[in-house]
């Protein structure tokens, strides 16, 4: 990927459904130039799609967080799969450094939001652990 994929992915980011047109406008480029290339990005998996937030998501889950995971032994496997069965998990990430695993989460309260942490500290192999509430989003 060279600078105007990465421009290209900068601008559907802000904005997925933007004309063709007024992508190539805002890069510089031409329209068939834009469409080729996220076509290759498309198919060579760089874009895996596009997705939609709306005023309803946001309600449905105003108390947000991540939760970075220490784990021990080898059960990574197994705690995905059980995280990805609490309802107030919405995506599981694996990471290099000193956390494990970052775990999404989103709930109605911060009470339910905090049984769901003692629950998942509950779990074996899961010897540390911190979280950190989303205040803000702010898409580019």
């Amino acid at each position: 990927m060279d600078d105007t994929d990465q421009k290209i992915l900068a601008a559907l980011r802000r904005d997925a459904r933007a004309p063709l047109s007024d992508l190539a406008a805002r890069l510089g480029i031409s329209r068939a130039t834009v469409r080729t290339r996220i076509d290759r990005m498309r198919t060579t998996g760089e874009i895996q799609g596009f997705s939609v937030i709306t005023r309803a998501d946001a309600a449905l889950a105003p108390v947000r967080g991540l939760m970075m995971l220490g784990i021990e032994g080898a059960g990574t496997r197994r705690l995905i799969h059980r995280l990805h069965g609490l309802a107030p998990v919405t995506a599981v990430h694996s990471t290099n450094g000193k956390w494990d695993l970052i775990v999404e989460l989103s709930a109605q309260t911060l009470e339910e939001l905090d049984r769901t942490l003692f629950d998942i500290r509950e779990f074996d192999g899961i010897i540390s652990s911190e979280t950190n509430l989303l205040l803000t989003t702010r898409r580019t």
